[in-house]
């Protein structure tokens, strides 16, 4: 990957930022979800690992300040149940794809654009997944990341 531009910089330390929030999440979601949905979210929660880890290397490289992760996140509502933890997991994807949204936006570089846009439809997809496990209709965002 090419080193990312200051502006750049700002978007991608703000998607990590998300990720880090991402990983803290799933492990909630994990705790609270239906055994038989283990493979998916333990998928997931890898996804936004390697997102996470990726991002700290990027800037690292580049010598930008890489935020480092809270100790803990306020979750958005309380998780109690399969149903709650599915919501959350499917929260965090939506949060997760306006943090990429606005990496695309920012995006100078045709590799800085590619991560974003690649980051962006991974989590539309885990978002429209675990939409359907839910039964939301409509299953998908026509925009995804929008805020």
């Amino acid at each position: 990957m090419t080193t990312p531009t200051e502006a750049e910089g700002t978007s991608l330390a703000d998607a990590l930022i998300a990720e880090h929030s991402a990983v803290f999440a799933y492990g909630v979601v994990a705790a609270f979800s239906n055994p038989t949905r283990a493979t998916q979210v333990a998928t997931a929660a890898a996804a936004h690992r390697a997102r996470r880890d990726g991002l700290l290397d990027t800037l690292t490289a580049a010598g930008l300040t890489a935020p480092v992760a809270e100790a803990g996140y306020t979750l958005p509502f309380p998780v109690t149940d399969p149903i709650t933890a599915a919501q959350l997991a499917a929260q965090v994807e939506a949060d997760t794809a306006v943090a990429w949204r606005a990496v695309v936006e920012h995006g100078e570089t045709e590799d800085t654009r590619t991560l974003g846009v690649t980051a962006l439809t991974e989590a539309a997809v885990r978002e429209a997944t675990w939409r359907v496990a839910l039964g939301t209709d409509p299953v998908t965002d026509p925009f995804p990341g929008q805020p």
